[in-house]
């Protein structure tokens, strides 16, 4: 058994890298190092102007913000300004004060050379739940490059492999956990081979494998299944699918650890701050270089399948999970909609989820 670590689990340590502040090497032949925008040190920053001019890359979402045009397709390469520091760079980055200092150039965006590494080292950023922001330097010897500043360096082709495939989730643990929705409960852990996040099934009674179950694909909403947030709906249709389930005698509820439409807690509370000042959901996402939605429910087959599941009755308003599930394989026998009552606080968010993301309310 080799003790060297695989593309999967370099581009683990790629991620903690990044969100520490450190440097990544991308590359085969030649390549790149970056670093990630949020996390940037202007000692680093600098180590990197010593060698070489530096490339600031964003995606075509926030480039629309800034007014840049895209003639990268979906991401935008911008030359640094010799005077530019950190904090102009995670100005770039970060939509916070865009409206206080809505000026930003000019941008230099450019228009030659090689975008495709730039994009694999945006996704990559993504996968890490940063600000899709980078800057970076151009290598002419990536491994020599890496080797010499004990940096994690990582193949292109195995790492664009890894970041577009939907990783297994195995079982970890489960145990019994009566709940106040059905004394009849247990609780499965899952988690990816990747050493990614854990997500949880919450199995209520004993329901029947060759049957269609019912079952919801929740996303872990910590303002709203914890806190009692007013501004989303998470919260109710957590409580009210397990109610459900527990009135049946039967259910699955799968607890996808996929905040904020895939962004995590950080950037969903940056689109919040967003939202106060008069942006709504998609709008927030975007600005900040998301796209809508960035959850993958590849995950919830995945585990339903694991779980001796082959078929759902889905409790659900969005036709994409619907879409998602077909297409991994799992037959969603019949939607059920699941409709929680609104307030004042989330009826403009719930009005943008049917307009915009296609949701039946």
């Amino acid at each position: 058994m080799t003790l060297l670590p695989t593309s999967s689990e370099l581009t683990a340590r790629a991620r903690a890298d990044l969100r520490v502040g450190l440097p990544v090497v991308l590359g085969d032949e030649d390549g790149i190092a970056i670093l990630a925008a949020e996390s940037l040190q202007a000692p680093r920053l600098q180590a990197l102007r010593d060698i070489g001019p530096v490339v600031l890359a964003i995606t075509n979402r926030r480039a629309a913000t800034l007014k840049t045009a895209a003639y990268d397709g979906d991401l935008v390469r911008i030359a640094l300004p010799s005077d530019a520091d950190a904090a102009w760079v995670q100005g770039i980055a970060d939509p916070a004060d865009d409206l206080r200092m809505p000026m930003k150039g000019p941008l230099n965006a450019l228009r030659s050379g090689n975008a495709h590494v730039h994009r694999l080292a945006l996704a990559l950023v993504k996968s890490a739940q940063l600000l899709p922001a980078i800057v970076a330097i151009d290598l002419d010897d990536p491994a020599e490059f890496a080797k010499t500043n004990l940096l994690t360096r990582l193949k292109i082709r195995p790492t664009q492999e890894d970041l577009a495939q939907s990783h297994p989730a195995l079982p970890v643990a489960a145990a019994r956990l009566p709940m106040e929705a059905a004394e009849a409960g247990r609780l499965h852990i899952f988690r990816p081979d990747n050493g990614g996040i854990e997500h949880y099934a919450i199995e209520i009674g004993r329901p029947d494998r060759d049957k269609p179950v019912l079952a919801r694909l929740h996303s872990a909403c910590f303002t709203g299944d914890v806190l009692g947030s007013l501004k989303c709906d998470c919260g109710p249709q957590l409580r009210t699918a397990l109610s459900d389930m527990g009135k049946a005698g039967e259910g699955i509820l799968l607890y996808l650890n996929q905040e904020g439409r895939g962004i995590g807690l950080a950037n969903k509370m940056r689109a919040y701050s967003l939202q106060d000042q008069g942006f709504d959901t998609v709008e927030a996402n975007h600005r900040l270089g998301f796209e809508d939605d960035e959850r993958d429910f590849r995950l919830g087959a995945d585990i339903l399948r694991r779980m001796g599941f082959g078929a759902v009755r889905l409790m659900t308003n969005n036709p994409r999970k619907v879409e998602m599930m077909e297409e991994e394989g799992i037959n969603v026998a019949e939607r059920v909609p699941l409709i929680t009552p609104t307030n004042r606080h989330n009826a403009h968010y719930l009005d943008v989820k049917a307009k915009k993301s296609g949701h039946l309310l």
